[in-house]
């Protein structure tokens, strides 16, 4: 009988929780703590009820002591695969869940028929853990022993590519053909994709294109935060000069990935602040780069930076001020909060990252725990942080984008088929050999959809190093 698979991923780190995923005629429940868990379900056409009827729903459950917090849905065809009705069927709608204090994050893709090397099965991912707006308060209390310990001690979450987590920006500059011009110039991937289709077809399919090679995140800066994200990389720079002319968004800087305009540095910096201020023993470390911003995106002068930080620190009246990449090094814990050194700005560090583009250009992670393994002391020395990164590159694999955007719909994306293939690796590598890495040096652990896992092994690490 026809039928079509689903991967569900799934990973608990709060006592009392547990996550049903169920198909027609069949549930899997997990509750397990801190264990990082994969299972198989099959929409199956046996279990499905009616003549001619093929489809069937999938579907999660989050309870919390028997309460539910969370649930989503897809109907899915057991013949083709297709998705129908429900709250799956897009990556808009797949935003995090906050519950007091448990914040649900999960995921799902739409693996269509497992082309260029893409799962064949449907992809799922739910992880809860708990609400870590103010997780450094927690493992590292004012006038704790653990607060007067370096602040490079601390094991920091990190989202990758934090500006590129909706659309807005990009698709007001799709409202032209300027953008799909710079790109199909710059981008041989974009050009590749291009290349198939005639100039009408690639416009119309544009925000499916840009969204497959460049949305690398899902909730809100301030749900990212709280999930419990505080490293971040951003990347400011105005608009092409080929797009910023016809002024499709305000001439300020914006997130750049490639050309490709993401959220506004002014939007990031307020929140940040604005986050800081709620929170007053949390501290953000953010890295201003470059690199992939093309030259004809105009970067910001020194005066231009100075300003925006300015303007966005003046709200807090003095009570929170910029930190440097010798302070986030030197200092302790106590004395950034003391010095309401919260937000450490720097640019451009010569950090060890276990990113290569040949490494992380993967389906399935493999090649990504090869270079973990290869992670010792000797190749941290001399370097301010170390930077691991989990997120697949697949994007980089010109058959692996040609059939997310073609097969498009809103859950097709690559990064969303990689993720928790990725994870289901990396992170229980990160968590059993932490402990190799050098323990006074920060560590950074980087990942696309930002999501509680991850958070929880870095929170979980960074409480053992304190101790």
């Amino acid at each position: 009988m026809p039928s079509k698979g689903i991967q569900c991923y799934s990973y608990i780190a709060v006592p009392g929780c547990q996550i049903e995923f169920s198909v027609p005629g069949e549930a899997i429940t997990k509750d397990q703590l801190r264990v990082f868990s994969s299972d198989h379900l099959e929409i199956d056409s046996k279990n499905i009820q009616g003549h001619f009827n093929f489809t069937g729903t999938f579907a999660f459950k989050v309870t919390q002591n028997g309460n539910q917090i969370a649930y989503e849905h897809v109907e899915i065809n057991a013949v083709n695969g297709n998705l129908g009705a429900g709250s799956l069927k897009s990556m808009d709608d797949q935003q995090s869940r906050i519950s007091n204090d448990v914040i649900v994050s999960y995921g799902f893709y739409d693996s269509g028929a497992g082309i260029a090397d893409l799962p064949k099965s449907d992809q799922c991912w739910v992880a809860v853990a708990p609400n870590y707006s103010a997780w450094m308060a927690q493992v590292a209390p004012q006038g704790s022993p653990q607060a007067s310990k370096p602040f490079s001690k601390f094991f920091l979450p990190a989202a990758h590519d934090i500006g590129m987590n909706n659309m807005q920006n990009a698709g007001a500059v799709l409202q032209s053909s300027a953008l799909i011009d710079v790109m199909k110039s710059i981008n041989s991937v974009f050009a590749k994709v291009a290349g198939m289709m005639t100039h009408s077809a690639v416009k119309a399919l544009a925000p499916n294109i840009i969204a497959g090679l460049a949305i690398t995140q899902k909730d809100t800066l301030q749900a990212i935060l709280s999930i419990g994200a505080r490293y971040f990389e951003f990347r400011p720079a105005y608009l092409h000069t080929a797009i910023r002319g016809h002024q499709p968004i305000p001439d300020e800087l914006y997130f750049s990935h490639s050309a490709i305009p993401g959220m506004s540095y002014k939007q990031f910096l307020h929140d940040t602040v604005e986050f800081l201020m709620q929170h007053p023993d949390e501290i953000v470390v953010v890295q201003l780069r470059w690199d992939g911003v093309p030259a004809d995106c105009a970067h910001p002068s020194n005066e231009d930076m100075a300003n925006y930080l300015n303007e966005a620190l003046a709200v807090s009246n003095g009570s929170l001020s910029a930190g440097s990449l010798d302070d986030m090094r030197n200092l302790s814990i106590s004395d950034l909060r003391a010095q309401h050194k919260r937000l450490i700005l720097f640019v451009n560090s010569d950090s060890f990252s276990t990113y290569t583009d040949e490494g992380n250009a993967t389906v399935n992670g493999d090649t990504i725990v090869a270079q973990l393994n290869n992670i010792n002391p000797d190749v941290q020395a001399g370097k301010p942080f170390t930077n691991i990164q989990c997120q697949a590159t697949a994007t980089n694999i010109p058959d692996v984008v040609a059939y997310s955007v073609l097969a498009a719909d809103a859950s097709s994306s690559c990064l969303l088929a990689t993720k928790p293939i990725c994870d289901s690796k990396t992170l229980p590598w990160i968590k059993e050999n932490g402990g190799r890495l050098a323990d006074g040096q920060l560590v950074i652990v980087m990942n696309d959809f930002l999501d509680g896992a991850t958070a929880d092994v870095c929170v979980e690490w960074s409480r053992r190093r304190l101790e």
